[in-house]
């Protein structure tokens, strides 16, 4: 039996977990401001806002109900737009009317949802935030300037929030209908309300696993990751990060360690998917999926990060560019699932870099993708790590690579040589995001913006890149 409050009424179903939650509000629940759009969590025409108690605070998210199955809404607040609705509009609805921000409307709805859940966010109000907060959802008349001014209005009006009483000054401001006041009460007497599905196939947020197999995920017998409390932690632990299976993309960016660890974190994970994406997807759910051009696959790659592995019975880790055997074939029985993972801190003098190229800046699939750690003594390479996406059967660990700059001194000399190496390593193939030629210049291009990115003043763009590229 699952347990949740849809707006202001509570749900109690025993209808298939898997269902999708756009499924249930639209015909279920018989909720058509919800907007069934492109069913990938690409248009954002579907965005709902998902509360839930999270250190004694009720914390709102934007997702996408089309890739959000039911399970993971047990114990939480989900809202549609219905459920933002008043006698009179809303500061969010009227600031998009006023700028001109709809024309055929179809979109309007997943705009409204982003930007009340800007407005119920604990963070600062700021246009760049406000931006941000609508990065998933795509407008396809407005050429969305009138969007960003009601953005900015909307920040405007929020300069004078309370953060202390968040809910209760936006309920007093009409930005929300009252009975938000009451929705933690409410949560905290189902919150326990515990999953009782069986364990044949296990699932974090979804969010590649619903466009893949959206038919036969409805009716599947699910085990939901996504709010085991134990396996969303983050820590540390001596020298070692860890965090646990049902640990968001989002949990990451924002959290302190991380923030702590990656000066250019929120620059990086900004090229990654979108607001209401990075808010569902898990880590651990991206290296299972093991896509060849999987974001976070890459990211902790060149961290040399390590799994642990976990069944009924055993537990064992392993580093994870050990974790892929070829196209979609990880080194992992069916009864394991990824239960931590984790990588060690680097020293004072260690350098991170993600880069990636998509045909859209945000919101894309990479072209091809790839993330450098790299560790000196004065001017020499103690350390290295590099890996590559988009131009192998699967992630791919620049081994050959890493080794033969391991060692050198840090000058054009090595890193072009290093790059001939790297085109050995890599066997791109064409296909929609590019031909195969195009994939290698790219990759010896993101290759060379590690080091012109973190060291300006040692690696001259001009001393890479004056030489024609043969591939």
């Amino acid at each position: 039996m699952l347990e949740f409050i849809l707006n202001t009424k509570k749900i109690q179903t025993d209808l298939p977990s898997g269902m999708t939650m756009l499924d249930f509000v639209r015909y279920e629940s018989h909720l058509k401001g919800t907007k069934i759009g492109c069913r990938e969590g690409d248009c954002g025409a579907c965005t709902i806002l998902v509360g839930e108690i999270i250190d004694n605070v009720l914390r709102y998210r934007s997702m996408t109900s089309c890739l959000m199955p039911i399970g993971n809404a047990n114990g939480k607040h989900i809202v549609t737009v219905e459920g933002i609705n008043m006698e009179e509009l809303s500061p969010v609805q009227k600031a998009i009317i006023d700028e001109g921000g709809t024309q055929c409307g179809f979109c309007t709805v997943g705009f409204v949802m982003s930007l009340t859940g800007y407005c119920l966010d604990t963070i600062k109000a700021s246009n760049e935030n406000a931006i941000a907060s609508i990065d998933g959802n795509i407008c396809r008349c407005t050429g969305y300037k009138s969007l960003e001014k009601a953005a900015f209005n909307i920040t405007e009006q929020l300069n004078n929030r309370n953060a202390d009483s968040r809910i209760k000054w936006l309920i007093e401001n009409k930005f929300i209908p009252a009975y938000f006041a009451d929705i933690q009460r409410r949560l905290i007497a189902i919150k326990n309300t515990k999953n009782t599905n069986s364990t044949s196939i296990k699932v974090g947020g979804g969010t590649d696993l619903y466009v893949q197999k959206h038919d036969s995920m409805i009716h599947t017998e699910i085990d939901f990751m996504f709010d085991k409390k134990e396996l969303n932690e983050i820590g540390k632990i001596g020298n070692t990060i860890y965090f646990g299976a049902s640990v968001t993309v989002e949990d990451l960016r924002s959290h302190a360690i991380m923030l702590d660890l990656f000066p250019d974190l929120l620059l990086h994970f900004k090229l990654i998917s979108s607001s209401p994406i990075r808010n569902m997807a898990t880590i651990a759910g991206n290296f299972v999926n093991a896509s060849p051009i999987g974001d976070m696959t890459i990211f902790f790659l060149a961290l040399d990060a390590r799994i642990v592995l976990s069944d009924a019975k055993n537990k064992r880790t392993i580093k994870l560019k050990d974790f892929y055997k070829g196209y979609k074939s990880l080194d992992k029985s069916s009864e394991e699932f990824i239960e931590q993972i984790q990588f060690d801190v680097a020293t004072k003098n260690t350098y991170f870099n993600f880069e990636k190229v998509s045909k859209r800046t945000h919101l894309d699939i990479a072209s091809a993708n790839s993330a450098l750690r790299i560790s000196l003594n004065e001017n020499t390479i103690e350390d290295i790590s590099i890996a590559a996406g988009g131009v192998f059967a699967y992630p791919l660990y620049l081994t050959k690579t890493s080794a033969f700059l391991k060692g050198k001194f840090l000058n054009a000399e090595n890193i072009l040589a290093a790059a001939e190496i790297l085109q050995s390593e890599i066997a791109p193939i064409t296909d929609a995001r590019g031909d195969m030629q195009y994939k290698r210049l790219l990759t010896r291009q993101l290759f060379f913006a590690h080091f012109i990115k973190l060291f300006p003043d040692n690696i001259a763009a001009d001393a890479l890149l004056q030489n024609e590229f043969n591939a």
